[in-house]
Parts: structure tokens; C-alpha cells; sequence
């Protein structure tokens, strides 16, 4: 029987996407396991843990890059040199796997050195990009900066340049490990990751393969909308407007772009008509003083029971991200008939059909966010899964995983 082993910093990050890929091997009668350092799941039999020593690698990781990266520009988001990591090639989920997956293994997971290491037990590795980082000197988004595609010489998130170029000498690494072992697979679940890493210096002569995330629909349905809001003690004459929560100071998830169009919207809406929910934190002030609407605060929903009566409860969602490889916020939303309204920006378009499930917005446009949920809201939008999401996508892996393994 073919035995997988995801590798993953802690099981749930990255929308929890390599979690619900090992469910899906799983349910398809294949052997799957998750290694992780920082567990979060409660399945002892197929999630490990890699033991106290790696844990410390991490914590020793972590204050190294902050050190280096004291002068990095935040605005570019994080950046990630892999200093420090732990060998587990020896490890006996690793060993006695087909194939390995690599998922976010940053942070004092993996370095590169031990990435050669797995590459030398002669099994193919599939790196799962769930950012950018494999194809760049180090960031993780790379925005409007194009320099992965050559070698990230005068890279913007180190405009000082100090006494190490990090991101030419993480470029370096990486195409001096990519072009040693041809048993690095690259994985991308969006055709604009995928397009950016036939570009990048580093991949384009690799192989790359675009497989969306896999998603199962189970929990994430349609159900009465005021079943929904009386559960979750809605009212339910208001015009719900919802968002997960965004950090105030973070690069990625737009909050200067959502209070900005909830202001426009305030002009054009009857305020007394409208709440906002937001899920994914408790009670903020900052976020609070930044709505000029009634608001309900929905705290840390863990379970998709809870995150899918919240869709159904809204009447739209609103996902501001500048930086977004796939969006499973917005792939849960319109399963459960909601429409999305989210910025024409990395893997989006492939969830978004414009005016047809949501509102595909100009880029960092607030006044178009607004426009967006004025269009779904008059136009009483529906929001659903586009067809190509309904195939099973277990199916591609394993075909990907039929062509490697004989190779």
C-alpha cells in the first residue's frame, strides 16, 4: 500500500490545507501521516511529533532571524531564512514513506541542508507551495517585486544592505539544491503561483504541477439563513457584512483597504440596516473603532460547524487580501451559497468568477470593495464552488504521485 509522510511546522497553519490533503489520502485508502514540531490536532495515530530537541532548534531559529532581519522592511510581509533545522531523514515515518510532501516547513522546521538530506534518500519530495517561498531569496510574497525571476539581487525587504546578502545567498542555496536532485516535485494549488514559478530562475526547469487545495464540502452547505442567524442570535432583518479578522499592522490582509470601503459603504448604506460580523477574534478596539457599523465579534471559531453557520448567517463576505495564494476563507464562503467580494489578486480569480459568484475588485481599491458588495447585495448574488473545484482532486495527486514513483 503507498505510504505518504506530510512534513508541516504545525498541523493546522495554512488553512489547515496540509491536514485536510492527509484526510483526503486517507479517505481514499491510502497511508498518510503528518509530522509535525508544533501539533494541534487530537489524532495520535496519524499525526507525530518530532520530540523536545526540535522544538528548541526552533525557538533557537527564531531568534537568529530576528536578529538578521531587525532592518527588513515589514511592509514586504516575512521573510524566511532557514538557519537553523532538524535532520529527520532518519525518522521512521520518513523512512518507511513513498513519497514526502513538504508543506510549511519554516520557522526552525527544515533548512536547506535538510532538505538534501530527504532529497538523498532517493524518494520523491513534492514541495506544496503555499506562498512563494520556494521560488524566491526568501520572502514569502514577493508583491510587485519581480527579482525572483533572475537571482533577487537588491531585494526591497533589505534596503540597508548589511554585512550578509540573506536573499542572494538563499537564492543561491536553493538553485544549487534544485539543480543537484532531480527528485524535488513542485506543487503549486494556484495557476498564478504556478505561472510565477515557471518564471522564477529556480523552477522554471523543474517540474511544477497546479493542483488546487483539496477541499471537502461536507460541512460547508447551504442552510436557511435565518436558521443560521438564530443560532448564531442574529438579527435577521439586518444585511450582514462579514470578515475574518485582519491584523491592523499586517502586510497581507488589507485592513487599510477594508476600514476604507466600510466608509464608502457607510455613505451609501443605511448604517441602521447593516452589521458587521467578524469572525477569527475576540472583541479588538482597533478593529472596532475602524467600523463604522454595529459589529459582532464572533471570537476564535475552531470548528467548520461554527464557521459554516457564520457564512450562511451573511448575506456577503468581504476577503481583503493583497497577498493570497489560494483563500480557503473564500472557497468555504461561496460552498455555503455566500458571495465573496476579494481583490483581482494571486489565487482568487481561480475562485471568483466575476458578477457571477462574487466581485473580483481592482487591486488595492478600496472604493471598488465598496462597489462589490453594493453589486451583490442589489443583485441578491449567489455564491458556489466553480465546477473545476467539484472534481476530486485527490485524483490529480494520485496520478502526480503514479508518474514520480516510477521514475
Amino acid at each position: 500500500m503507498l505510504k505518504v509522510v506530510h512534513l508541516q511546522k504545525r498541523t493546522t497553519s495554512a488553512g489547515k490545507a496540509a491536514l485536510r490533503l492527509h484526510t483526503a489520502f486517507l479517505e481514499a485508502g491510502i497511508t498518510s501521516n503528518i509530522l509535525s514540531v508544533e501539533p494541534d490536532v487530537n489524532d495520535s495515530e496519524t499525526t507525530t511529533v518530532t520530540g523536545s530537541k526540535s522544538r528548541l532548534v526552533v525557538r533557537m531559529d527564531y531568534n537568529l532571524q530576528n536578529f538578521f532581519k531587525r532592518n527588513a522592511d515589514k511592509s514586504y510581509g516575512q521573510f524566511s531564512f532557514p538557519f537553523f533545522g532538524t535532520n529527520i531523514s532518519k525518522n521512521d515515518l520518513v523512512r518507511k514513506a513513498d513519497v514526502i510532501y513538504l508543506h510549511w516547513v519554516q520557522g526552525g522546521f527544515l533548512n536547506l541542508s535538510n532538505y538534501r538530506q530527504l532529497a538523498q534518500l532517493k524518494k520523491p519530495v513534492i514541495i506544496f507551495m503555499h506562498d512563494m517561498w520556494s521560488i524566491t531569496g526568501g520572502c514569502h510574497h514577493s508583491f510587485s517585486c519581480d527579482h525572483y525571476k533572475t537571482r533577487c539581487i537588491n531585494c526591497p525587504v533589505f534596503p540597508k544592505k548589511g554585512m550578509f546578502d540573506l536573499p542572494v545567498l538563499e537564492f543561491d542555496r536553493k538553485k544549487k539544491l534544485y539543480a543537484e536532485n532531480d527528485n524535488f516535485y513542485f506543487v503549486s494549488p494556484s495557476r498564478w503561483l504556478y505561472d510565477c514559478a515557471k518564471e522564477s530562475s529556480l523552477t522554471k526547469e523543474k517540474p511544477v504541477y497546479y493542483i488546487p487545495n483539496a477541499f471537502n464540502d461536507l460541512n460547508f452547505r447551504p442552510v436557511n439563513k435565518a436558521d443560521a442567524r438564530n443560532v448564531l442570535n442574529i438579527d435577521k432583518d439586518q444585511i450582514i457584512i462579514s470578515f475574518g479578522a485582519v491584523r491592523v499592522d499586517g502586510p497581507y490582509k488589507g485592513w487599510k483597504e477594508l476600514k476604507k470601503s466600510l466608509e464608502i459603504l457607510h455613505g451609501q448604506l443605511n448604517p441602521d440596516k447593516i452589521t458587521v460580523l467578524v469572525f477569527g477574534s475576540n472583541y479588538d478596539n482597533q478593529i472596532l473603532a475602524g467600523i463604522p457599523f454595529k459589529t459582532k465579534f464572533m471570537g476564535f471559531l475552531k470548528d467548520e460547524y461554527s464557521m459554516s453557520l457564520v457564512y450562511n448567517a451573511s448575506d456577503v463576505l468581504i476577503a481583503p487580501s493583497l497577498a493570497e495564494t489560494f483563500g480557503y476563507v473564500v472557497m468555504e464562503s461561496l460552498s455555503c451559497g455566500t458571495p465573496v467580494v476579494a481583490f483581482n489578486v494571486g489565487g482568487i480569480p481561480d475562485l471568483i468568477k466575476h458578477k457571477a459568484n462574487g466581485y473580483l475588485a481592482i487591486y488595492r481599491d478600496p472604493s471598488d470593495i465598496a462597489n462589490g458588495v453594493i453589486f451583490c447585495l442589489e443583485n441578491k448574488i449567489k455564491g458556489y464552488i466553480l465546477p473545476e473545484f467539484r472534481e476530486l482532486v485527490i485524483d490529480r495527486h494520485l496520478e502526480l504521485l503514479n508518474a514520480v514513483i516510477g521514475k
